[in-house]
């Protein structure tokens, strides 16, 4: 079970240029998230986005959902989602930011694991992935090759 993990208060941006970034950075319709998006759509596929899908929390969203065929696509941000090959913590704030990132990985499970019980294909990628070999991963998922 998924219990909140509170790294306490944010603490205050070292510089106004990292305040300005962290102002700036986006929930959905990312550039990486786009470009996935896009692949999609090339390929004749269409979804919802940042929806929650039906029979679960509706507080967590998924960045695109095929309904039809029942797949909850991620778009995962390195940072944010602690990418193992470019993932990193800040050099400032970095045992607040080690609390939050961890969170954000716990919740992430979380969520995949209430998406599976509710009879959903959770698909999560990297944001350094190429879109159009994700969009090719989403077409052999739904249209797998014959026997």
């Amino acid at each position: 079970m998924y219990r909140y993990v509170d790294p306490g208060s944010a603490p205050a941006a070292t510089s106004e240029a990292t305040s300005k970034v962290m102002r700036r950075t986006r929930r959905t319709g990312t550039a990486p998230e786009m470009a996935v998006r896009r692949a999609l759509h090339r390929r004749g596929l269409r979804y919802l986005v940042d929806v929650a899908p039906p029979g679960t929390n509706r507080r967590r969203r998924v960045d695109v959902l095929l309904r039809g065929a029942r797949i909850a696509l991620f778009v995962d941000g390195c940072f944010w989602h602690s990418c193992p090959e470019h993932g990193h913590l800040p050099k400032a704030n970095r045992e607040w930011w080690r609390v939050k990132l961890h969170g954000v990985v716990v919740r992430d499970r979380d969520t995949d694991l209430q998406l599976a019980a509710a009879g959903w294909r959770v698909v999560r990628v990297w944001e350094h992935e190429d879109p159009d070999d994700v969009a090719d991963r989403i077409l052999a998922i739904l249209r797998p090759p014959p026997v």
